[in-house]
């Protein structure tokens, strides 16, 4: 519908409120002030229609002849034009006559926990750039075979599926979803224990929501996931950063008189943003102290199934044997952001509360894109499409590599990338940091500032470098400005 259109539909409905029975101004003049205010506000613009004199009348419950002697004066100043057999239109204006004074600005006091949040939005990714972290290769998704499948389901989709929703997710879709689990990743679960929600984000918040009071412990990795800390800070809960090391989360580095932990977030598979994997003594060693403490491990599963000269490692929940460990995965990194679903693998013995509590709290739905996604993953497209990928992420790194090959010989200290779709680049000061990603913001390329993951006041500088996403010509050219950038620096550091 056009513009002009819609402004036509709400002008008679808005003037009726406008109306009253005022003996000090008459009804053509409050007629002609609302139209001309809406005109010079920019409410209505140039090519703007009115409602015909006739549908104003009725709709107003007043004359004719009122509405005409409003119309005449806007056509008089110019605020209006008549068109020959097409009716009144909003004038094209070279500018606004007037403006009333905007009223003072109100100062905006967020909470605590809101500014937290806020300072935490610095690492979200800037769109589809290069370097952008997170972002997978959006140009290599097969979009006509999943429109096809979308348009499909849309159309043969059941009448119960536009009621509200208390199951947890598609029962299609977790029992796909759970064949997959427990064959790629040794996954323990029925699909009674999934519950599908709109991301990971959304499965965050429902953990804390259901297994933390406000002022309650949670370990964090140092550095981590933006996302994640957000939500725990957002809930309120007392977020205590433990350092990784080259096997990840490390418990004996937390501090002496730290409370014991409610949550344990990790990252096993591929840490965010550091990149290591934590090795099987390291995990049981985690999963003693969930034990020992009560405390529930989140296990963020978000890109495992990138792995490129090493072999795929089975969960850290398939390790525990005692019901310790919440399963989270996304399809955000595997398919698209976009989708929004992502999911929790629960405890037998939880999984009724969880789906309740998600039902409750989150009024889940869009079942025909769950039917559309179970029958990609049955059919075999799903893991086709990872298989896809990997190739192309191991040929994109390899670009990445070579395009910043000069500044690695010259010291930039770049991970092993064994997995996933990022690599991290590590330097000397937080003042090189920065000056690289202000120079890299005026070009358009997005650079992530590793320094932003960390919570505690012992940052390390280095640049976090999403190569998913990019184009090998891309990545070429960007990692070519990169490493000039680099080495201009050093010359003058």
């Amino acid at each position: 519908m056009k513009r002009h259109d819609v402004a036509g539909n709400w002008i008679a409905e808005a003037l009726a409120l406008r109306l009253t029975a005022n003996e000090a101004t008459t009804l053509v003049q409050q007629l002609y002030c609302s139209l001309k205010a809406w005109i010079q506000h920019g409410e209505l613009t140039a090519g703007d229609t009115l409602p015909s004199s006739r549908h104003l009348s009725r709709a107003l419950g007043v004359s004719r002849n009122t509405v005409l002697a409003a119309m005449d004066r806007l056509l008089a100043e110019g605020l209006l034009i008549a068109r020959q057999g097409a009716g009144l239109y909003v004038a094209d204006l070279p500018a606004l006559l007037t403006r009333a004074e905007a009223p003072p600005t109100v100062p905006v006091r967020y909470s605590n926990r809101g500014n937290k949040l806020l300072a935490l939005s610095g690492t979200l990714s800037h769109g589809h750039r290069a370097f952008a972290p997170g972002v997978p290769a959006l140009d290599l998704f097969p979009r006509e075979q999943w429109q096809r499948l979308l348009r499909r389901h849309y159309y043969q989709a059941e009448m119960a599926w536009m009621d509200y929703q208390t199951s947890g997710g598609l029962p299609a879709l977790k029992a796909a979803l759970c064949d997959y689990l427990r064959l790629s990743r040794a996954v323990r679960c029925r699909p009674e224990q999934i519950v599908i929600t709109q991301g990971a984000q959304q499965a965050f918040e429902l953990i804390t929501q259901l297994f933390t009071d406000h002022g309650d412990s949670v370990w964090m990795e140092e550095p981590g996931y933006g996302g994640a800390q957000a939500c725990f800070l957002a809930s309120g809960l007392a977020v205590t950063p433990i350092p990784v090391d080259q096997q990840g989360l490390n418990p004996s580095l937390a501090p002496e008189n730290a409370p014991a932990p409610r949550l344990i977030y990790v990252t096993p598979s591929h840490q965010y943003p550091s990149g290591v994997t934590m090795p099987a003594p390291r995990r049981l060693t985690l999963l003693e102290h969930a034990s020992r403490t009560g405390s529930w491990i989140i296990e963020d599963d978000y890109d495992s199934e990138f792995r490129y000269d090493t072999p795929p490692t089975p969960s850290l929940q398939g390790l525990a044997e005692q019901a310790s460990v919440i399963y989270v995965g996304t399809f955000s990194k595997v398919l698209y952001p976009g989708l929004r679903l992502g999911y929790l693998v629960v405890p037998e013995a939880l999984a009724e509360d969880v789906r309740l509590a998600h039902a409750r709290l989150h009024r889940e739905g869009n079942y025909p894109v769950q039917s559309a996604l179970a029958e990609f993953i049955a059919n075999g497209h799903f893991t086709r499409h990872i298989a896809r990928m990997r190739a192309a992420y191991r040929q994109r790194q390899a670009c990445l590599r070579a395009a910043l090959a000069p500044a690695v010989a010259a010291g930039l200290r770049l991970s092993d990338g064994h997995a996933g779709m990022h690599l991290l680049a590590e330097l000397d000061t937080i003042a090189e940091e920065g000056m690289l990603v202000r120079r890299a913001e005026a070009q358009g390329i997005t650079l992530s500032p590793l320094s932003r993951y960390y919570l505690a006041e012992n940052k390390h500088p280095g640049l976090v470098l999403g190569y998913a996403g990019s184009t090998e010509s891309e990545l070429t050219s960007a990692g070519a400005w990169l490493s000039d950038a680099y080495l201009t620096l050093r010359q003058h550091l």
